[in-house]
């Protein structure tokens, strides 16, 4: 935002120079981005002078022969000149031989055209003063002669261009900021005065013709809307005053009308709308949502397409306002206009951003709107406009003033403890410097009392536009600004040091990270909102429906995640799209999951990769399976402490849009607290995506009580130094049992046989056999048993007695020795 410091003179006296300020707005919270200075500069020869004279110049038809005094007694000197404006009796910048103007440009005695010119008169451009390069910087009749031009013309303004947090609405404007300055530097605020209170008796209803009523049917998104009739303007040019206030802060005069909407935004921080009375057609305003298609042409000339979603000012034909964003083109003032509707109200924020963000259009109003203007703040602006259109365009106001709605209601009074300030502050700020502190911002104590232990306490009462202002926490950090971060006294700081681990989710999201980057993966990271459609494909209805935002800001972006798997095929196909390399991607992060009507925050690490049909390059890799992606996936488990078994893994449902049939396996429930997700994507899933090939993805889902379960620490035992024995040994089983069911029985059985006389060191599959010499309907599963001790090398008798037993109890549990 930009603040103009001769229009904040307006309501404090501030005589501070301009890098006060800026430290002043800064200690206030307020980041000056820039701070521009505009006037003239003094410039030496460079002084008024009055044309005596214009005569034609003989040898052109463009330039005059005019003779120019510069000194009240002197004598008059000849300048040439090819201004339009160059008559007689004037008073203009005259730059003498010796002047040197912007860009280095040297005034000399020269001829022109055969004609001596002794300097140049000079136009607002050739100053620097601005683009008018039409004609001479007219100065005013009064101007001393001879005087340097920068003093006839003012010190000129200093602007300011600040930076306002969201959370400060209140700051987007002049009196506002005025109002922080004045507490800093311990002036008093002068408010706009305003003098239309209401309409005339005489004319409380003659202006009905104009306006015959007003109607709010989203009384939900506006509150509060005020109309006011005035009749009789006449459109001009604003007068100076006016447009060097508005020029000051980057905005372009158009007419008297739109200036003064323009300056009371900007002063006062409330946006307004004025109408052509004549072209509100029944006429009625209406206060409405948009039918969803529904087009109007904004003032900036453009054709805008709105939803049921957005809130219009309409009449009773068509919409002629994008309410809170931007007026219609159909209800402009023009030239032509003469009776005037004037608009001033409180629109809900969040309507305005999503209109604003939707139909992709932001001004001055919105930004403020969207942010929360001040809801009483509303009529006090209105009448300062009509103010100021009376004083600029004249007319005059009729009745009835429409006013529908109420303002809504904010937080009024906070209870706050001076002894609480300065426990929260560390150091000692007096009760007198606290309340005087907080009154200089126009926050009040209303009441003074104490509490069960003596203690002071206060009842602050909270102006409307400090909505920011909830908790006595809040009123702390007011008083410490305001009073001065610089008088926090020095010392050396204790810090009692606190010993603890990081949380788990945080380790396990490391470790995750750890374990993927090493296997060659890229981090991706994606939104937690996702759209709906996303949701349909990988949840339920019902899940989708509890996971749907409430007042989601945009379409795309609409639900809590599911899965992090579907942001990974964005990243994936974003990557084929610009023909990146990159073919393996993960995230880890939050997502979420509906359990009957309940809504779970789960942690999430998951990865994804492409599978190109072909790849270029001089040596051949094999590509990666289902069995490398559920390798992963068991890493990941482990990284969070998660056993999980080969026997305890299953095919994923059938018909799933999410995961291909047959080529996917799950683990674990969420009963459990952890399940994982592992084989190829849905290819109808990926092909509608637009990528190209088969995508394999793994996926862990943990409840963070999980992983904050402790597993006791980790015990290590050392390695034995003797060689170990082994033995193989063939099992039968039926084909519909999974391998790793035998293993389990297998390993079970050697347990049970050793009976801890040495250790069973692992058991591993290592063939696989169907056909010749075995039963329809039967497979052959050969195993290696490794034995080793700890303390000796084993002997064959007491390995073999082992393996005996191993044989008879495995042939019990129904898995025949294949001999």
């Amino acid at each position: 935002m930009k603040l103009s410091l001769n229009w904040l003179k307006n309501y404090v006296s501030l005589t501070a120079s301009a890098d006060e300020i800026t430290r002043a707005l800064t200690f206030l919270g307020f980041e000056v981005e820039g701070v521009h200075r505009t006037g003239l500069a003094p410039i030496a020869n460079l002084v008024v002078g009055e044309i005596l004279t214009r005569d034609k110049h003989p040898n052109a038809d463009k330039l005059s022969v005019c003779s120019v005094r510069v000194a009240p007694d002197g004598a008059p000197t000849q300048i040439v000149c090819g201004a339009p404006n160059c008559d007689a009796g004037r008073r203009v910048p005259v730059a003498l031989p010796g002047c040197v103007l912007g860009g280095d440009f040297k005034i000399k005695q020269s001829k022109i055209r055969g004609v001596e010119s002794n300097g140049m008169m000079c136009s607002a451009r050739e100053l620097g003063l601005g683009d008018d390069h039409q004609g001479l910087l007219i100065l005013s009749p009064d101007a001393p002669l001879g005087q340097p031009v920068h003093e006839a013309l003012g010190a000129g303004d200093v602007v300011f261009d600040v930076e306002v947090t969201p959370n400060r609405p209140d700051a987007l404007s002049h009196v506002g900021m005025a109002r922080e300055l004045a507490a800093w530097f311990k002036l008093p605020l002068a408010y706009p005065a305003a003098a239309f209170t209401a309409v005339p008796p005489e004319a409380a209803a003659v202006g009905a013709s104009l306006l015959a009523g007003v109607q709010v049917a989203a009384d939900e998104a506006c509150p509060l809307y005020t109309a006011h009739i005035i009749q009789g303007v006449k459109i001009a040019p604003s007068p100076d005053w006016l447009q060097k206030a508005l020029t000051a802060v980057g905005l372009r005069p158009i007419n008297n009308v739109v200036d003064v909407t323009n300056y009371v935004l900007l002063e006062t921080g409330q946006p307004l709308h004025a109408f052509d009375a004549k072209k509100i057609r029944g006429p009625r305003l209406l206060v409405r949502h948009a039918a969803d298609g529904e087009k109007l042409i904004t003032l900036d000339g453009k054709e805008r397409t709105l939803s049921s979603q957005n809130l219009v000012i309409a009449d009773a034909e068509r919409a002629l306002v994008v309410a809170g964003v931007m007026g219609g083109a159909d209800a402009e003032v023009d030239n032509t206009t003469v009776d005037l509707v004037l608009e001033s109200a409180y629109f809900k924020p969040t309507g305005i951003r999503r209109t604003s963000k939707q139909i992709q259009l932001s001004s001055d109003s919105s930004y403020r709107f969207e942010r929360g203007v001040d809801p009483r703040g509303v009529l006090p602006a209105a009448r300062r406009a009509i103010d100021l259109i009376l004083q600029t365009a004249g007319g005059r106001v009729l009745g009835p003033a429409y006013v529908v709605g109420a303002e809504p209601t904010t937080v009024t009074e906070i209870t706050l403890a001076p002894d609480y300030v300065r426990e929260r502050c560390g150091f000692e700020i007096s009760d007198p410097d606290q309340r005087d502190t907080l009154e200089r911002l126009e926050l009040d104590v209303s009441h003074e009392t104490t509490d069960g232990e003596g203690r002071t306490v206060w009842t602050v009462s909270v102006p409307s536009w400090r909505g920011d202002l909830e908790r006595p926490i809040d009123l702390v950090e007011e008083i410490l600004r305001v009073y001065g971060t610089e008088k926090i006294p020095t010392q050396r700081p204790v810090v009692r040091a606190v010993v603890s681990g990081d949380d788990p989710v945080a380790l396990f999201a490391r470790k995750a990270a750890t374990v993927l980057v090493g296997q060659g993966f890229t981090e991706a990271v994606n939104y937690t909102l996702r759209s709906a459609a996303e949701l349909d494909r990988w949840a339920t209805k019902a899940a989708a429906e509890e996971l749907r935002l409430a007042n989601p800001l945009a379409e795309d972006q609409s639900h809590l995640r599911r899965s992090l798997i579907p942001g990974l095929l964005d990243t994936i196909r974003f990557n084929q799209a610009r023909q990146n390399t990159e073919t393996r991607f993960f995230e880890t992060g939050r997502t979420f999951r509906e359990v009957n009507g309940a809504v779970y925050e789960l942690v999430s690490a998951a990865f994804v990769v492409a599978l190109p049909e072909a790849v270029r390059g001089w040596k051949p890799r094999e590509l990666p399976d289902f069995h490398a992606a559920k390798r992963l996936v068991l890493d990941l488990a482990s990284s969070a402490g998660v056993v999980l078994r080969d026997e305890q893994f299953r095919a994923v449902n059938a018909g799933s849009t999410a995961w291909q049939d047959g080529h996917s396996a799950e683990a674990g429930s969420f009963q459990e607290g952890c399940e994982v997700r592992v084989g190829l994507v849905n290819l109808a899933l990926t092909r509608a995506a637009g990528i190209d090939g088969p995508v394999l993805a793994g996926l862990i889902e943990i409840l963070p009580d999980k992983l904050r379960q402790s597993s006791g620490p980790v015990r290590y035992k050392p390695v034995s130094t003797f060689p170990a024995a082994t033995r193989d040994l063939a099992l039968i089983a039926d084909d519909s049992v999974p391998a790793a069911q035998v293993l389990t029985a297998l390993t079970k059985s050697a347990r049970k046989a050793l009976n801890n006389a040495f250790a069973l060191e692992r058991v591993e599959l290592f063939d696989l056999y169907r056909g010749t010499g075995l039963p329809d309907g039967k497979k052959s599963l050969a195993f290696g048993l490794v034995f080793r001790a700890a303390d000796r090398t084993l002997t064959d008798d007491e390995v073999n007695k082992v393996f005996a037993a191993v044989q008879q109890d495995i042939e019990a549990a129904g898995y025949p020795v294949r001999r």
